[in-house]
């Protein structure tokens, strides 16, 4: 069975001078131009293609790969306003359509918008910025710790929210984040808590904090020995400061730094830290 919409393994039945037919089982026959096909490719042959419906609805390949398939959540630009809707760019020769009832907002010409893709009732790609008609608050599978595909979403007075596997929403907490974000922006994050109503909290950095510890410390010894034994980032500095130079939170610097006060390696003063001279 064809799934529309997304990457689909068919044989070649027919080859013409300018295009190939594949087979679609009940969905008939499926048009491949041979600008899009593999050199050399012969009936007979099985190939991965994207399938969706042309501008007259008939079903069509290629083996370009879109900025998303069905079910995904993407950022994309929009390159046309028309009577129908936004048409917005997804990689292929046909642009996507985001009709007017599935925009939560103006859609700008030369802007980009966050949708969900999916197939509506007459087995179109469409898209939608109707996010939470698609988008689950709850989740039970997940276990703490698990490593999970991100979108950013809109920001919120906590932090931002952010689409899980294309599929649940999450939060990122304003007070655990120590990166620019954007929305749209792509990136990997971790399942910090299930909560007891089975919404999501999400963390972008998950370590014991002794391994990551042993990293920093190692980062604020390099740092000293190439500034001459003295920096001037200190426990009391901005987290932003602290994240830009060493990657991490403002928590585990200071338990990197106190473990090299411990074993007398530094020095701490109110506005630096300085390798201790062991010559002394």
């Amino acid at each position: 069975m064809i799934e529309i919409g997304k990457f689909n393994q068919l044989k070649i039945i027919k080859l013409y001078a300018k295009e190939m037919h594949l087979e679609g089982g009940d969905l008939g026959e499926v048009l491949l131009p041979l600008t899009d096909a593999p050199k050399e490719s012969k009936v007979g042959d099985q190939l991965n293609v994207f399938v969706y419906a042309d501008a007259k609805d008939s079903l069509v390949a290629t083996t370009k790969l879109p900025y998303a398939q069905v079910d995904d959540v993407a950022w994309l630009k929009c390159v046309s306003v028309s009577t129908v809707g936004a048409f917005l760019d997804w990689g292929l020769a046909k642009d996507l359509l985001l009709p007017f009832s599935e925009q939560t907002s103006k859609v700008v010409e030369g802007r980009s918008c966050l949708v969900k893709v999916f197939l509506d009732e007459s087995n179109r790609v469409t898209a939608s910025m109707l996010l939470d008609d698609f988008i689950q608050e709850e989740a039970f599978y997940f276990k703490e710790g698990q490593k999970v595909d991100l979108i950013i979403a809109d920001e919120t007075d906590l932090g931002y929210k952010a689409v899980i596997n294309n599929e649940f929403w999450g939060v990122l907490y304003r007070n655990e984040i120590f990166q620019k974000l954007r929305k749209g922006q792509k990136t990997v994050g971790y399942i910090k808590k299930i909560r007891e109503d089975n919404k999501i909290d999400l963390v972008l950095q998950i370590a014991k904090y002794t391994d990551k510890v042993d990293s920093v410390t190692e980062k604020i010894l390099s740092k000293l020995k190439t500034q001459g034994g003295v920096m001037l980032i200190t426990d009391k500095s901005p987290p932003e400061e602290i994240y830009k130079f060493f990657g991490v939170s403002k928590k585990v610097f200071k338990q990197s730094i106190g473990t090299l006060y411990k074993k007398r390696i530094i020095s701490i003063d109110k506005g630096s830290i300085s390798l201790v001279d062991k010559s002394e």
